[in-house]
């Protein structure tokens, strides 16, 4: 349980502050590396394929061990456990820019998996320890704001770097702002009396290995899912076997006992189902403008710039709306802007433009800005008081599960429906059906614990 000494007696900024920059590093690793891959390939003489272990070998972790990591911060100092991320973050983010061999560089990535990992863990518990609940929402937002304004700006900055001064030293321009950032938070994050960082015992390493393993081989099945169908399906049901084997475990009820309260367990539910818009950003949206419209993916580019321009500065103000009207409200207002924003997307043809994506786009990025904030704020004010670290690893599972499987159902239903633009349609027609019911399930009165 949360101690009552912890308990903000007003809001202290300074470490939303330094978690928004420790976000935005270990949200951006995933697309700033992508940059690098063929620098990573010529350098270190490994394959195309190979070379997109780099990004695997980060998105695993993350996934896999964000609940069990969530665990042990809810009984672990807040404060020391985010210095201990971003040590983990500045000493793999060296390994990885120093590696002599491609194997080294793999093992660095995993590490900065792990310790993205245990950033995710802390986020919840940061808010909780530094804002008072009336102000939650708009700490978050802020929080997203700098996440999404710096994914705007990360990928073209990362090819710039990884141009000029070569792929290494994307890994490790970042160096300075890990340390600043580790500088305020050890010197703003509020410490939690008579805890430390404690040693993991064998319950929650034996819940990482099935509960991380089930989410590591369900998020390995849909990346086979189109070269090897069949050893997709088996990695499959190998991963309802071990999640089966994790719900058995007397450790794993305090994780179902927060997921069966419907005020939480719905809105994970609703994040599942708004997330899936990723399957038009990732695969429909490229796909459309390739095939259909015959253009380059420079406008593909273009166009999400107004989807992330109206996200970013929304956000904040869209945190503050929330805690004013109520996160449940908020959130159904965004998935309803979201459902408006891919319903305008069926009536694409062959003869759209520019301008037809960006103002659609930039529609969706309304309704994504109005549902992030909120919906996080929602998860928070649903989780039990020192659960908030199980909280933000459940809902880091959920949107990376999300995030996966939006893009390979998109891409099924093109593939079904013959591409094209009827392939475009199906899978929107999927994706809009999917963010209704994301909706719905916030329209269904749920009592707050």
């Amino acid at each position: 349980m949360v101690s009552q000494a912890v308990i903000p007696q007003r809001t202290n900024w300074a470490p939303v502050a330094a978690l928004g920059l420790a976000m935005l590093v270990v949200t951006s690793e995933m697309s700033i590396a992508a940059v690098t891959l063929p620098g990573i390939g010529a350098d270190l003489a490994v394959s195309p394929s190979a070379t997109a272990w780099v990004l695997l070998a980060y998105a695993l972790p993350m996934a896999a061990l964000a609940i069990p990591a969530g665990r042990w911060a809810d009984g672990a100092d807040v404060r020391a456990a985010f210095a201990l991320s971003m040590v983990g973050i500045a000493v793999s983010s060296v390994l990885v820019g120093l590696a002599p061999a491609f194997w080294l560089l793999v093992a660095g990535r995993l590490l900065q998996g792990a310790a993205g990992a245990l950033i995710v863990a802390v986020y919840m518990p940061i808010i909780t320890t530094s804002v008072l609940p009336a102000q939650r929402g708009r700490a978050i937002g802020f929080v997203i704001t700098i996440m999404t304004v710096g994914a705007m700006a990360g990928v073209p900055l990362g090819g710039l770097i990884a141009e000029v001064l070569g792929w290494r030293a994307v890994f490790l321009v970042k160096l300075p702002v890990v340390v600043a950032v580790l500088w305020v938070g050890l010197h703003t994050i509020t410490r939690i009396p008579g805890r430390g960082l404690p040693r993991p015992g064998a319950a929650l390493l034996r819940e990482a290995l099935l509960l991380g393993g089930a989410v590591a081989v369900l998020l390995l099945a849909f990346e086979a899912v189109d070269a090897y169908p069949l050893g997709a399906a088996a990695l499959a049901v190998g991963s309802i076997g071990l999640a089966v084997w994790w719900s058995r475990l007397a450790d794993s009820r305090p994780v179902l006992g927060i997921v069966r309260n419907p005020a939480f367990g719905f809105t994970m539910i609703s994040l599942l189902a708004v997330s899936t818009t990723a399957g038009l950003v990732a695969f429909l949206l490229p796909y459309f403008v390739s095939d259909v419209l015959r253009a380059g993916p420079g406008i593909t580019g273009v166009a999400l710039l107004f989807f992330v321009g109206a996200m970013a500065p929304l956000s904040a103000a869209a945190g503050a709306l929330a805690d004013r009207l109520g996160n449940r409200v908020l959130a159904a207002a965004g998935s309803a802007v979201s459902v408006v924003a891919t319903l305008l997307m069926l009536t694409l043809d062959g003869d759209a433009g520019l301008f037809d994506l960006a103002w659609r786009l930039a529609v969706l990025g309304v309704g994504a800005a109005l549902f992030n904030p909120a919906v996080n704020a929602a998860m928070l004010a649903a989780a039990p008081a020192g659960s908030e670290g199980v909280a933000g690893g459940v809902g880091m599972t959920v949107r990376t599960i999300a995030m996966t499987v939006a893009p390979a159902a998109s891409a099924l239903a093109w593939t079904l429906a013959g591409g094209g633009i009827a392939g475009f349609r199906t899978g929107i027609v999927m994706i809009t059906v999917a963010v209704a019911v994301g909706l719905l399930v916030l329209l269904v009165p749920v009592r707050q614990p």
